[in-house]
């Protein structure tokens, strides 16, 4: 058995999306008998296997400490995994699969703006019609416990198995929670987000299992394959600035240092006045304009693939879970 199993989406955007996240960290994700093999593998980690898994069973397997890592949406973890956060950890954001689980109301509904009014609504549907208003979802356990926190008692569930947000329309429920990106769906069926009905600001994660076997080889897995993500998400927020003139210093780079939120890696400048700087984008002009004051005949900036560094915060963050 591989010292480290990582989870991700068998199928759809979410797994070409979690093949780009590894892939941008150097790392791709391979399957040695084709697209319709559930197991793989990921280059230049011999120790680590991946399982091909759809999102919800993802999330499952990580409670139970099936698999160490997983990719999947946060949405799917606070839904199936109850207390997810004494089970789960979710490592870092992916910035993709982004969506909101929402609470929608018929657009003919023009006094409900807020959960107040719609528990106002849903007293006044209880008391005059005998039956609590209808909710359609697949999200029973987030609707539960944010109807909850809102003080909204008089409703049932009624769990959605197709097209949630047509249920109002064929008059199976009287509103929905549903996962939205655009909410383009939601106003085509006529329906509206209630104001203060954002349950969840829900993206993609990988996510790490607190249950799972964390054996030592584990652990170094991990801390492998954490290093080239935190490697290659350093590099993408920097570019590569490098001059080199005679009166270039120590107290010079100090300054810039600084001034233009950069970095040295490599220290002060070399005898020759060499100096390697690492800059946010925003700041490079404002960097090389000042480097030509301080005499750089020229100034040179180029893209970064990877920056490793001494420290690894998202293993560090792990880490610190697992005790």
């Amino acid at each position: 058995m591989s010292a480290l199993i990582v989870a991700v989406p068998s199928k759809g955007r979410l797994q070409e999306n979690a093949s780009a996240f590894f892939a941008r960290a150097g790392m791709a994700l391979t399957q040695s008998r084709g697209a319709r093999e559930y197991r793989g593998a990921l280059s230049g980690l011999p120790e680590v296997e991946i399982a091909y898994l759809s999102a919800s069973e993802i999330a499952s397997q990580l409670a139970s400490g099936a698999v160490h890592l997983g990719v999947t949406g946060e949405d799917l973890v606070r839904e199936t995994i109850p207390d997810a956060d004494a089970k789960v950890l979710l490592v870092e954001g992916l910035g993709f699969g982004f969506a909101n689980v929402v609470v929608a109301v018929p657009q003919a509904w023009i006094d409900v703006r807020t959960m107040r009014d719609l528990d106002d609504v849903a007293t006044h549907f209880h008391a005059s019609r005998g039956r609590r208003m209808r909710v359609a979802t697949k999200y029973l356990n987030l609707t539960r416990g944010f109807f909850e926190r809102h003080g909204i008692v008089d409703y049932r569930i009624v769990e959605s198995l197709g097209a949630t947000e047509g249920t109002p329309a064929a008059g199976t429920a009287e509103l929905i929670v549903d996962i939205t990106t655009t909410g383009a769906t939601l106003s085509a069926n006529a329906l509206k987000v209630v104001d203060d009905g954002v349950m969840l600001r829900s993206e993609a994660n990988l996510v790490a299992s607190l249950g799972a076997d964390w054996n030592e080889a584990a652990r170094a897995a991990a801390r492998a394959l954490l290093d080239r993500v935190t490697a290659a998400k350093r590099a993408a927020t920097m570019r590569e600035v490098k001059s080199r003139f005679a009166g270039c210093d120590a107290a010079m780079i100090e300054e810039a240092v600084q001034r233009f939120r950069c970095t040295a890696p490599f220290g002060a400048p070399t005898s020759s006045g060499m100096v390697t700087l690492h800059c946010p984008p925003d700041t490079l002009h404002g960097l090389a304009v000042y480097l030509r004051e301080k005499g750089a005949a020229s100034v040179s900036v180029g893209p970064l693939d990877y920056v490793f560094a001494a420290e690894n915060p998202l293993y560090e963050k792990l880490e610190a879970r697992l005790g």
